[in-house]
């Protein structure tokens, strides 16, 4: 190999490892040190101790894990049962179903709460319909508004678990006698019991590190995730704020550990010659099943428009005549954050595509210490929740003396903090693309005399498109709507769209959060139609 080629392959490597390393692991590591910084001076568990003369921590830790555990049955049961009508049933209205899984993902978490303060809140179109006062807030409302947030994620696991079906085992059962619920409890039951350990674990994580609904529509009903937030915006408690952050992220962790070997389990459950069972029209199932789908997916898409709706009302739900007076938004900086937004999630897009495609060639051609070492700090960022790693960025980078110190403030700073919550979703996806690559391209490529940068332009780069494109507008997608990484980390002179919607909301100006929002979604929305577009025409067989 020529000594060019060796560099760049070095290169591809150790730049992104060195940037994984500074702007994860040594956050990471701050705020564990962080929470051992007394604030009189010195070195020790004062925080710690702190912590268990502190009761509305250990009332927060109750609450999140109740609200996480109530949370996770309904939305197993609701999830199961969307997810079998979608892959095991004839039901119509499938895309209907699946477009509703779409919505919670294109706005943020905390726009599922104002859906429902609109909806069902005192001042709510149901209680004026029906001539009460109901009370949203509070577990109840955190209840049903983490359910409509997680439920997309649960039914994909759910449903990536039944197409490990296998067919013949089914028409084994039925010459044997065996009645449709019985096969149900003997053959799928059994054969997705991994995928709901996944789904589980991945609902609980996702409820007991959420923000935005808990901040919004949480009420007198305080969780972890606003626990530090006040520890640390209201009270100034930065080293409280750091050990209770390490409380969040042990139930997290766990929760995604063992998510992780249930997903494994469950990936080598399927024999390769399995055959996916093809579903049978029956009247009276697909009939229930459809009107089970209507209520799940009627409610999402109930609470979204609401929100929508609602940005275009005079005043909810009292005038109903439409306006546009809520979209001229003058507070909270007006429309700057929502631009600001956009330019952090393009960055984030960019730079964050462009280093995952570079760490995960490095780790495909560079095997050793340094690829293992990659490989398992790309797995943990995704157990690490957003409000986590915000406060340990503040911690790293609000430092005037370090050189690193000038990046505080900064919309890059913003990016890269977006980028590395969602890291290892795209390092996994962009690993999973790489294996696709026909190893004949490069074998010809080097045969012609191509070195390591024709393979990556002209082979890795143009076989990728597809992953490339879909994994930069995960980025921006999710950079758009993320509110619980970035909460502590803006400033006055440069905020972010999901903060601007807390803060209207905050402030009392509903309807403008309700515009603000649908501003958000609106753009999201667009890049999602977009990749569908382009992926269905490089899908497209070319003539």
């Amino acid at each position: 190999m020529r000594v060019a080629d060796r560099w760049l392959l070095r290169a591809c490597l150790w730049l992104p490892l060195a940037a994984l390393v500074m702007f994860f692991g040594v956050p990471m590591l701050g705020i564990g040190w962080r929470s051992l910084l007394q604030d009189g001076g010195g070195v020790g568990l004062a925080n710690y101790a702190a912590l268990l003369d502190t009761p509305g921590v250990w009332r927060a830790l109750s609450n999140s894990l109740l609200l996480g555990g109530a949370t996770t049955l309904v939305t197993l049961a609701l999830g199961f049962a969307l997810a079998y009508g979608l892959e095991r049933t004839c039901m119509p209205g499938k895309r209907f179903a699946a477009i509703s899984m779409a919505l919670p993902m294109l706005a943020p978490s905390l726009v599922l709460g104002l859906g429902l303060i609109f909806l069902l809140g005192r001042n709510g179109i149901v209680g004026k319909l029906l001539g009460i006062r109901p009370d949203v807030y509070g577990f109840w409302g955190l209840l049903i508004a983490d359910v409509l947030y997680a439920l997309p994620q649960a039914v994909l696991i759910l449903r990536a678990a039944l197409r490990h079906g296998d067919a013949r085992q089914y028409e084994a059962a039925e010459m044997l006698g065996a009645t449709p619920w019985r096969q149900f409890a003997d053959i799928t039951l059994p054969g997705v019991r991994y995928g709901l350990l996944s789904a589980a674990f991945v609902v609980f994580t996702v409820t007991i590190t959420d923000f935005g609904n808990a901040v919004v529509i949480g009420g007198n009903f305080p969780v972890l995730a606003t626990e530090i937030y006040n520890q640390v915006s209201g009270q100034m408690k930065f080293g409280l704020g750091a050990v209770v952050g390490i409380v969040l992220l042990v139930p997290a962790a766990l929760s995604v550990f063992i998510e992780h070997l249930a997903a494994r389990r469950q990936a080598g459950a399927g024999a390769e010659t399995a055959q996916p069972p093809v579903p049978v029209r029956r009247p009276g199932r697909d009939g229930a099943f459809f009107a089970a789908m209507l209520l799940i997916a009627g409610a999402i898409y109930a609470v979204v428009f609401t929100v929508v709706v609602a940005s275009f009302i005079r005043l909810w739900p009292y005038k109903l005549d439409l306006t546009l007076k809520h979209y001229d938004i003058d507070i909270a900086g007006g429309y700057a954050p929502l631009w600001t937004s956009v330019w952090v999630s393009v960055l984030a897009a960019g730079v964050g595509t462009v280093m995952l495609f570079l760490l995960a060639f490095g780790v495909q051609r560079l095997p050793g210490r340094a690829a293992a070492a990659a490989r398992l700090l790309s797995a943990l960022p995704v157990a690490v929740p957003g409000l986590v790693l915000g406060l340990a960025y503040v911690f790293t980078f609000n430092s005037a003396g370090m050189p690193w110190g000038a990046l505080y403030g900064t919309a890059l700073l913003l990016a890269l903090c977006n980028y590395y919550h969602y890291h290892t979703q795209g390092f996994v996806t962009m690993t999973t693309g790489m294996r696709t690559v026909p190893a004949a391209l490069e074998d010809a490529t080097t045969v012609l005399g191509g070195g390591m940068a024709r393979v990556l332009g002209d082979v890795y780069w143009p076989a990728l498109r597809t992953t490339l494109l879909a994994i930069a507008v995960f980025l921006f997608m999710r950079s758009m709507v993320t509110l619980s990484a970035v909460i502590f980390l803006i400033t006055p002179s440069l905020s972010m769209g999901s903060v601007t919607v807390m803060r209207l909301d905050e402030a009392g100006f509903t309807s403008q959060a309700a515009a603000f929002s649908t501003c958000i979604m609106a753009i999201v929305g667009a890049m999602a139609l977009l990749l569908h577009a382009l992926t269905r025409r490089a899908a497209a067989p070319r003539r």
